[in-house]
């Protein structure tokens, strides 16, 4: 190597399209849900690169292997991936629910079912995936006592629980509120009545108003005589216009009022 070679490692870290740069080097080829996917790993795997100057031979670009499959496009809940290789970012559940900063939209929230971190229902579909192989590192091992967790008791950590319990893991990525306002979708879709009373609590107290807005969007879900209490108690105390908003809309569900004012609050 030449002394005066330069490397940097680089691994999710900025602003580098790394998907292209894996098709171009034959790595793997850009899939219909835009993932990069490996003919003999499929695509449950990450990508890192070496920047160098270092003067490389060139490879050759990955052929495409997708032929007419569209499994992908099909699986995809929320109709994200709106035609081959077009992903629309703004309605994908990993967006959604781990980099999405705002609310999310109304129509989406149904789709999202009880997923709190992410969707996989693309990879989990793609036929390549069946050569995939778990990897022996102990880094990415499962862990049992994050897999299909009870989520009533999720609404209720504060900062200092969301660390303690989720450090180390990826889930750090979408920071405590966030994660807690999935966590009230997940249970507006599920439509349980043992929820109602952290839902209520995280309508009056939670300092996160996207937090507040989706508990009650969730008990409007819930439409139970104790959720529609809880809507109309937090209407008289509820400062923020957009919490507000969505009080006002869940109350319409419960009533069979529905109002179009914030029919898309959070966009």
């Amino acid at each position: 190597m030449a002394p005066s070679a330069r490397i940097v490692p680089y691994v999710d870290t900025g602003p580098m399209l790394d998907r292209g740069w894996a098709e171009r080097a034959g790595i793997g080829w850009i899939g219909k849900n835009t993932n990069v996917i490996l003919k003999r790993a499929g695509s449950w795997h990450f990508l890192g690169e070496l920047i160098t100057d270092l003067d490389l031979p060139l490879d050759a670009p990955s052929k495409n292997y997708c032929g007419s499959c569209s499994r992908c496009i099909t699986a995809c809940p929320t109709g994200a991936i709106v035609g081959p290789y077009q992903l629309d970012a703004r309605r994908c559940i990993s967006y959604l629910t781990i980099e999405h900063r705002g609310g999310i939209p109304l129509d989406l929230r149904p789709a999202i079912g009880t997923r709190i971190f992410g969707c996989d229902d693309c990879q989990e579909v793609c036929p390549w995936n069946r050569f995939a192989t778990p990897t022996s590192n102990p880094d990415f091992a499962a862990r049992p006592e994050q897999q299909t967790p009870e989520l009533i008791p999720l609404l209720a950590m504060d900062e200092a629980a969301f660390t303690d319990r989720f450090q180390g893991t990826g889930l750090r990525r979408a920071g405590r509120n966030r994660f807690v306002r999935n966590v009230a979708v997940a249970l507006g879709n599920l439509g349980d009545p043992r929820a109602i009373p952290g839902l209520r609590r995280a309508l009056l107290e939670d300092p996160d108003r996207f937090v507040r807005g989706h508990a009650a969007w969730a008990l409007g879900r819930i439409a139970a005589s104790d959720a529609t209490e809880a809507l109309r108690a937090a209407a008289m105390s509820e400062r923020d216009a957009e919490v507000l908003g969505e009080i006002e809309y869940a109350l319409g569900t419960t009533t069979g009022d529905r109002s179009p004012l914030h029919a898309t609050p959070g966009r």
